[in-house]
């Protein structure tokens, strides 16, 4: 059985519950970001698997932009000082 998109049913769970998850992890980590560089480093991992999952589902615009906080995430965490221990 089909679900929409053309897609089994079982895939369009898995990539629904991918999305879910990447996007939970990316708002938790935004707001943790304060707390350590780490947090950076989550966050700009959880915008590249926003990312796939709009390449995934075919919304470019957002995959788009994704992408570009991927990016800025990535330099932020490049700027950022390591701590000292």
């Amino acid at each position: 059985m089909q679900g929409r998109g053309g897609l089994p049913r079982g895939r369009e769970f898995v990539i629904t519950a991918f999305g879910v998850v990447a996007a939970t992890t990316m708002v938790g980590a935004y707001a943790l970001e304060g707390r350590g560089r780490g947090w950076i480093a989550v966050f700009a991992v959880a915008c590249v698997a926003t990312a796939v999952y709009g390449l995934v589902t075919e919304a470019w615009v957002f995959a788009a932009l994704e992408a570009v906080w991927a990016g800025i995430a990535a330099q932020r965490f490049r700027r950022v000082p390591a701590p000292v221990a």
